[in-house]
């Protein structure tokens, strides 16, 4: 649940303050100062926070830097996990896919939800455990995650290695399915661009909405082959794929490299393509990008010309998505 006065940032006070500074503290981020007041002294400790958690470091703590400080809540054994409705979330969910992954137990993507992929792959991690196979992660499952910790499969998680096939078995633009998103103040970017790959014959669906998690949503049961988000920005522009500990989207890195690459001459600055946890990049189980482009003047009177580039960057990695 959300605190009162989201975004809270410098100079901000009262009980929204308090709450932020508890949980900074949970997750061991205590270098600050009068619990509910947000001075310069938050700000670097919420700044700390974001660099760990790969987050956007503008040290304002919106709804995705909210939302990791939650997640960040819980290590793997403090709680039962189970499936329920609402799905829970967590740092600990996103530390048992990562495990089972790497032995091999197909948890599905890395999102920290317990889902029903992440059950049935604790059913069979039990089960070949010799454990009682409830899908319920206890003491006795995570005693026996604990036991295998040094033993890994393979070098991939199977989230990465499902990936991988996908990528290899489809190749070129033609009959992808490709979704689109902004969050506002980018409808002919996305609308330009949307025409373009629609004449080379994918199948495209457009996103026109503030909340990311809306995003991920949508983008999860049309089942898309990969998500392409842009939004404005002032500073800190660069094009983020998902990663974490443990865990690349390498069909992400590719895209975001070369998103970045045809993007940075029409934008006349270099972005670099990063490695990140937003909520939107770790939400959407496909290959997915965030493009954080500016300054906004330039890039309002460039539109076309970024369409075209963004079109460019999606077909060539649709004609050779594959790893290197």
């Amino acid at each position: 649940m959300n605190p009162p006065g989201l975004p809270l940032r410098r100079g901000d006070t009262g009980a929204g303050v308090r709450d932020l500074h508890r949980r900074l503290a949970a997750a061991g981020f205590t270098d600050f100062g009068v619990p509910e007041v947000f001075d310069e002294t938050t700000e670097r400790a919420l700044r700390a926070f974001q660099a760990a958690r790969r987050l956007v470091e503008d040290g304002i703590c919106g709804r995705q830097t909210w939302s990791a400080l939650v997640d960040a809540h819980f290590r793997l054994g403090d709680r039962m996990l189970y499936l329920r409705a609402p799905m829970t979330r967590g740092d600990d969910i996103a530390d048992l896919q990562l495990r089972l992954g790497n032995l091999g137990f197909d948890a599905g993507w890395l999102d920290g939800i317990f889902g029903p992929d992440t059950e049935a792959a604790v059913r069979d991690f039990q089960h070949n455990q010799g454990l009682n196979a409830d899908g319920t992660v206890g003491r006795a499952t995570v005693a026996a995650l604990d036991r295998l910790a040094g033993r890994v499969v393979g070098a991939k998680t199977i989230a990465e290695v499902h990936q991988t096939e996908a990528l290899r078995r489809n190749a070129g633009v033609e009959k992808r399915r490709i979704l689109l998103g902004e969050t506002g103040g980018l409808p002919a970017v996305v609308n330009s661009l949307a025409r373009l790959l629609q004449l080379d014959g994918a199948t495209v669906l457009t996103l026109h909405h503030p909340d990311l998690s809306s995003h991920a949503r949508v983008a999860n049961s049309w089942s898309g082959d990969a998500y392409v988000g842009v939004t404005l920005a002032a500073d800190d522009f660069r094009v983020a794929y998902f990663e974490t500990e443990g865990f690349t989207s390498n069909g992400g890195r590719l895209l975001a490299q070369r998103c970045t690459a045809k993007i940075g001459r029409v934008l006349d600055r270099d972005l670099p393509a990063t490695g990140m946890r937003l909520p939107i990049l770790r939400e959407t189980r496909m290959t997915a990008v965030w493009c954080r482009v500016g300054p906004p003047p330039m890039v309002v009177e460039r539109a076309e010309a970024l369409a075209t580039a963004l079109h460019d960057a999606v077909t060539d990695w649709c004609a050779d998505p594959h790893l290197r």
